[in-house]
């Protein structure tokens, strides 16, 4: 691979994940020579880089700058409409043609993710573990470039669900109830688990939200 669109490739994903993991919030201001320097990568790409984000709509203007975008109620309502529909679509899918060797490691990660309850922050990122290997494992390659793209935008939304009390341990018994579904091949079930799964991580951050907005 070249030199250049290797640099491209780094400063997207430098930059991506430093959103990601809430180095850089919503309405943080990007700077090139700041970026450039921080990554140590050359301005050009991650001029680039920025320029991709802005179009993907994880970054937006402010006058000349460019800051990380944040979504008003309505962008996450919608969002999360999308999300529901299109990780149902990979949980029944997954039902229908996950290997028992993919299946296995959703067990296991499920399994192993019941310890990480008490760290909202870990358990976030086991969470997006966890439904990334169910896209997978729908084996659908389209459906997991539009999952993507739906779970970067999810992370415009400064905290996590999973910080709100007892949601930790309700979303492990949720991911248990889905992987349940998913190995004994019912795609309906797997479905709807899923998007009940979503449905109450959304109302989740709602409760959450108005709580905040009260205060």
């Amino acid at each position: 691979m070249p030199q250049s669109k290797q640099s491209n490739r780094d400063a997207y994903s430098l930059i991506l994940e430093a959103i990601d993991v809430g180095v850089y919030k919503p309405g943080d201001r990007l700077v090139e020579s700041e970026l450039a320097e921080r990554f140590g990568v050359s301005r050009t790409p991650i001029r680039e880089a920025l320029q991709r984000l802005e179009t993907q709509s994880l970054l937006e203007r402010d006058g000349r700058s460019l800051i990380v975008a944040s979504l008003d109620h309505n962008q996450m309502a919608e969002l999360y409409v999308v999300r529901r529909e299109l990780e149902g679509l990979a949980a029944r899918l997954a039902a229908r043609h996950a290997t028992e060797e993919e299946i296995k490691v959703l067990q296991d990660m499920v399994a192993a993710d019941d310890a990480l309850v008490g760290d909202p922050n870990a358990l976030s990122r086991a969470n997006r573990r966890f439904h990334e290997q169910i896209h997978l494992a729908s084996h659908n390659r389209y459906l997991v470039q539009q999952l993507d793209l739906v779970h970067r935008t999810m992370a415009l939304m400064a905290t996590t669900s999973l910080a709100v009390q007892g949601r930790g341990e309700i979303a492990q018994s949720e991911h248990k109830g889905i992987v349940e579904a998913i190995a004994a091949r019912d795609e309906e079930a797997a479905a709807v688990a899923l998007k009940e799964h979503i449905s109450v991580a959304f109302m989740t951050r709602l409760k959450r939200d108005a709580v905040l907005r009260e205060k």
